[in-house]
């Protein structure tokens, strides 16, 4: 596995790397370790989980981390996303006011790849710039715009002055940042997406930053962008979140 990748899931998920690197699953009580990824962390954690090879890692409130331990020790992680297992845990998230909000893959890359050749001009930007995308949605997968992971960097495909696909990252911990992906409806399937995350990907792994990328399990046209700008599948994450909507 790679290093920053087992260091950053020990920080989010309350264990150590050797629990990470191991293959046995485990149950930790919930914290808020320094150097954690913090996107979207405006609301307490009742439970979050990863699955990361062939275990589990479980983070949460003890009365959750208890009730997962009992029942999830000895399970493979492979099949564990099916949903049969997903109801029989949002039933019980669900008695204590609480539900399954997201369950993403994500992929990460180690290598930089070669940059296809490509009609359209590139444009870069720095975090001060990307204030200007401020409301746009447009590109609301490339920029958050969220202070526990600020966006830090932005690159553009653009024919003349029109932006016909935009990348961002953003810090969502000191090793590891996040690449999202917006592409025009009309520019779709011209590989624009492909080479601007390919693109963001080689700048980031320059800085010494371990890349991320995380997509739907649906969105089968993200995946294969990941897939061929050279990311590989690394780990999955189900996070929960107040079954009432409030975020507290």
């Amino acid at each position: 596995m790679n290093d920053i990748l087992m260091r950053q899931l020990a920080l989010d998920f309350c264990c150590s790397p050797e629990d990470v690197a191991d293959r046995d699953n485990h149950f930790c009580i919930h914290e808020k370790l320094p150097g954690r990824r913090c996107f979207q962390e405006n609301h307490a954690c009742f439970l979050k989980l990863a699955i990361v090879g062939d275990k589990l890692l479980f983070a949460g409130q003890e009365e959750i981390r208890d009730w997962c331990r009992a029942r999830y020790a000895a399970d493979s992680a492979a099949w564990f996303l099916e949903a049969k297992n997903l109801r029989q845990l949002n039933s019980r998230l669900h008695a204590a006011g609480w539900q399954i909000e997201t369950v993403h893959p994500f992929y990460i890359a180690e290598q930089s790849s070669a940059l296809p050749e490509t009609p359209y001009a590139l444009r870069f930007y720095e975090a001060a710039e990307i204030e200007q995308f401020r409301g746009d949605e447009r590109f609301g997968e490339a920029f958050c715009f969220d202070p526990a992971a600020p966006d830090l960097l932005g690159v553009a495909a653009l024919d003349g002055e029109r932006i016909l696909g935009m990348t961002g990252a953003s810090g969502d911990s000191p090793t590891m940042w996040q690449i999202g992906i917006n592409v025009e409806p009309d520019a779709r399937r011209r590989g624009i997406g492909t080479l601007l995350v390919t693109l963001l990907k080689n700048d980031i792994l320059r800085r010494g930053i371990l890349p991320f990328y995380g997509t739907s399990i649906s969105h089968i046209a993200s995946q294969r962008v990941a897939l061929s700008a050279g990311f590989l599948p690394a780990w999955a994450e189900l996070v929960t979140a107040k079954a009432n909507g409030d975020r507290r």
